[in-house]
């Protein structure tokens, strides 16, 4: 039964995004970061830093907590803060967190920011990775992501024939996303040849199954929907949102199914939508099976027929960014801020038309039995 705490869809609203530029080398600390990006969102949303009594952010030892970036920003006593341990599992976690903090009062205006050196400072192989599991897979060589995400898109082959080529379509549409987006740090076009040429990671995966380690901060203003009225910029508004477990990969579930399976009734139940009523998907994209696995998932296609589905372009627009493929890597967040993007209409040469509603999802609870999402929709 879908859980409608404190009649909470449609109540807050995104009312403003900011960026830093994504490069390799930022040259600047993730405090520098995070105070960039959020500036820039406060000037989109036409606000101020005195306007913000509540900061949110997420990391795994690579980042700034609120209690740094709130003095540095004249911010010195936040009603609400969450400063929330993990990676790209639980990004919509804490945004939906933040919205439930301005639905319930305890907050007007919220800023929710990450900030990562993920190419020139913290690369993901030095992230901290809380889960005991890892213990029985270090001894065989097994820590990198890169190394768990191939084999679950090894046993989706195994079981449902999927194909490299099928991954490879995935990678080749998102760069053609990016190539409309000024941000993106690869923008040349690619194509299935490109894709089986690149070279191998962990095979399956080839370098362009994977994400770019970027550095670069993304930021939201997240505020009532009421006072969101009042705003210069078109509100987005937070119908839905879910986070929750289940199994991890690493504790033997069936890596060709994804906690996201278990997660989507409660998020479409909360909307009152369903997977047809969806016009644009931000598909968490850490590696091309991700995106696979999470069509299934989230019920745009049958399980086991996610390959086919992806390469024929079938279903609503996904990843109209690029993605963490290729727009550049910041967690989750820029995920969301693309949704909003497009539900505005200041997406550019990349926007979908007629996007009314957006799911964007979060890593799907592989490397820690956790993921989170989030539907929008313009008012």
């Amino acid at each position: 039964m879908a859980k409608r705490l404190l009649n909470f869809p449609d109540r807050t609203a995104v009312v403003g995004v900011g960026y830093t530029p994504f490069t390799k080398d930022s040259q600047v600390s993730t405090l520098t970061l995070a105070c960039r990006a959020i500036m820039a969102a406060l000037a989109d949303a036409g606000l101020d830093p005195s306007d913000v009594d509540g900061l949110a952010t997420h990391r795994v030892g690579d980042s700034v907590a609120p209690s740094l970036v709130g003095p540095a920003l004249g911010i010195d006593d936040p009603s609400w803060y969450l400063d929330q341990f993990g990676g790209g599992s639980v990004s919509h976690a804490v945004a939906g967190q933040a919205a439930l903090a301005v639905a319930a009062g305890l907050a007007d205006t919220v800023v929710f920011y990450r900030a990562i050196n993920a190419r020139s400072e913290f690369r993901m192989g030095q992230a901290a990775n809380p889960s005991p599991e890892v213990q029985y897979q270090a001894p065989y060589g097994l820590t990198a992501p890169v190394q768990h995400f191939a084999l679950a898109a090894r046993a989706h082959m195994l079981k449902y024939g999927t194909t490299e080529e099928h991954l490879g379509r995935i990678a080749v549409r998102q760069r053609a996303h990016a190539a409309k987006n000024p941000r993106a740090l690869m923008r040349t076009p690619i194509t299935l040849d490109d894709y089986l040429a690149s070279r191998w990671i962990a095979e399956p995966f080839r370098l362009l199954d994977c994400c770019l380690e970027t550095d670069g901060a993304c930021a939201l203003v997240i505020t009532t929907a009421e006072r969101a009225r009042s705003l210069h910029r078109t509100p987005v508004l937070i119908s839905a949102a879910a986070w929750g477990g289940g199994q991890s990969f690493l504790s033997g579930a069936d890596p060709t199914v994804s906690a996201a399976a278990t997660l989507a009734p409660r998020l479409y139940g909360m909307a009152g939508l369903t997977p047809a009523d969806v016009d644009v998907a931000q598909l968490y994209d850490c590696f091309t099976y991700s995106v696979l696995v999470q069509l299934e998932d989230y019920g745009f296609c049958a399980k086991g027929e996610g390959g086919p589905f992806a390469a024929s372009g079938e279903g609503p627009p996904v990843n109209t960014h690029g993605g963490f493929l290729s727009e550049g890597y910041v967690h989750g967040i820029n995920h969301i801020a693309e949704a909003v993007s497009q539900l505005r209409g200041d997406a550019g040469d990349r926007q979908v038309p007629g996007a009314r509603v957006a799911l964007s999802t979060s890593q799907p609870g592989y490397i820690l039995p956790a993921t989170s999402a989030l539907i929008l929709r313009s008012p």
